[in-house]
C-alpha cells in the first residue's frame, strides 16, 4: 500500500462524511419543517405526543448525530481500503447477474438490515451494555427526526458495521447500497418524527401492518424494553416483543376507534 494511497484516505473520508451529513441534513431537516410547521394545521390530529422536544434537545441530537457520521465514514473507509487490496470484488461480480439481482439484491439487503437492526438492538438492551451502547439514543425520550442518528460511540461502530460486513459477504451494486442508504434515513427519520403518517384502515390498524410505524418506534423511546425492530414489525411478534397496546396507541394517534381487546387495559 503506496504512500500516495494513504495520503489520499483522508479526502476520501471526508467526501464519505459529507455524503452522508448531506443526506442526514436534507431529511432530518425536511420532514421537521415540513410536518411540524408546514403540514402542522392538517396533522395535529396525528400527533402521538402533543408536546414537542426542546430545541436545546435538538441541538444536541444534530451534534451527536455528527458524530455519528464520522464513526459511520471511518468504518465504511474500510471497505474501500478492501477494494484497493482485491479483497472485495462484490460490485463486479454483482454487474455481471443482471438487473435481477439489481432488485433482488436491495430487497435482500433491506431485509437482512432490518434482521441485524434487531438483535444489535436488543443486545444494546443488555443491563451492562445499555449505559455504554445505547443510553445516548434513549435521552431523547420524545424524539425528534434529528434522533436518528443520536448514538453512543459503540452504538454508532455497531450500526455502521453493516453495509460494510454486507457488501463484504454479498456481491452489490454500488447503486444498491446508495438506494439502501437512501431508504434506512429516510423510514430512520419518518421512525423518530412524532407525527403518524401510516394510512390507516378501517379498524384503526395500520394500512401495512407489517411495516414499521411512528407510533410503534415511539413506544420504543416512551416504554423501554419493546418494538426493537426498524422497517418490518415481524421480529417483534415473532420474539414477542411488540408493546400489547401497539394497535390501541396508534389507532389513538390516528384518532380512529381501536378494536385492540387490550384497549381497556392500555397505559397512558
Amino acid at each position: 500500500m503506496s504512500l500516495d494511497y494513504l495520503a489520499s484516505l483522508g479526502p476520501h473520508w471526508v467526501l464519505l462524511m459529507l455524503g452522508d451529513v448531506i443526506r442526514y441534513v436534507i431529511f432530518a431537516t425536511s420532514f421537521w419543517l415540513l410536518l411540524w410547521y408546514g403540514l402542522a394545521r392538517p396533522l395535529a390530529n396525528r400527533r402521538i405526543r402533543q408536546q414537542r422536544p426542546p430545541g436545546r434537545q435538538l441541538r444536541k441530537e444534530f451534534l451527536y448525530s455528527l458524530r455519528s457520521i464520522a464513526v459511520f465514514s471511518t468504518v465504511s473507509l474500510a471497505v474501500t481500503v478492501a477494494h484497493h487490496l482485491g479483497w472485495w470484488k462484490g460490485s463486479q461480480i454483482a454487474a455481471t447477474w443482471g438487473p435481477i439481482w439489481f432488485w433482488a439484491s436491495l430487497m435482500l439487503m433491506i431485509v437482512a438490515h432490518d434482521a441485524y437492526f434487531y438483535w444489535a438492538h436488543r443486545l444494546s438492551h443488555i443491563r451492562g451494555l445499555f449505559r455504554w451502547v445505547h443510553r445516548r439514543h434513549h435521552l431523547s425520550n420524545n424524539p425528534s427526526p434529528f434522533t436518528a442518528y443520536s448514538f453512543d460511540w459503540g452504538e454508532a461502530v455497531l450500526m455502521g458495521s453493516f453495509v460494510p460486513l454486507w457488501v463484504l459477504i454479498v456481491p452489490t451494486s454500488w447503486v444498491v447500497v446508495d438506494l439502501f442508504v437512501l431508504h434506512q434515513i429516510i423510514r430512520n427519520t419518518l421512525l423518530h418524527c412524532g407525527i403518524e403518517v401510516m394510512p390507516t384502515r378501517r379498524d384503526g390498524r395500520p394500512l401495512f401492518d407489517w411495516m414499521t410505524t411512528t407510533t410503534h418506534h415511539d413506544l420504543h423511546h416512551g416504554k423501554i424494553g419493546w418494538n426493537f425492530g426498524l422497517y418490518f414489525t415481524w421480529w417483534d411478534r415473532w420474539m414477542g416483543t411488540e408493546h400489547p397496546d401497539y394497535h390501541h396507541h396508534f389507532a389513538a394517534a390516528v384518532r380512529r376507534p381501536s378494536t385492540n381487546p387490550n384497549a381497556a387495559t392500555a397505559a397512558a
